[in-house]
């Protein structure tokens, strides 16, 4: 007999591929010395409670669209991302995504 036990496989930790970017690209950006942890932690406490959303969070769309929306704003804040700046390449992608055939590599004009 085996002692053998089987596992199933893991879960995703993050449930779309965007929001496994948005959470990469921040811990990149804190790794770099571009903000500290703790101002950061505070800043998205803040957008959670002021977008209201006071129940148990698990990871989904709207806990992400809360960092995202931290992100643009501490940026925003230190002036390396301006929102019209943001807002025009936001679009500019839109486009391409829109105009580019099924299974070609999506380019920015």
């Amino acid at each position: 007999m085996s002692d053998c036990i089987t596992h199933s496989a893991p879960e995703p930790v993050f449930a779309e591929p965007w929001h496994a970017q948005v959470f990469a690209v921040t811990v990149a950006l804190n790794e770099a010395g571009r903000f500290d942890w703790p101002d950061w932690a505070a800043r998205f406490s803040d957008t959670l409670k002021r977008n209201g959303l006071d129940r148990e969070l698990d990871g989904g769309d709207d806990y992400f669209h809360a960092w995202l929306e931290t992100l643009e704003c501490l940026l925003a804040d230190q002036g390396t991302a301006l929102p019209q700046d943001v807002k025009d390449l936001h679009q500019a992608w839109e486009e391409a995504y829109l105009t580019t055939p099924h299974g070609q590599p999506v380019h920015l004009r």
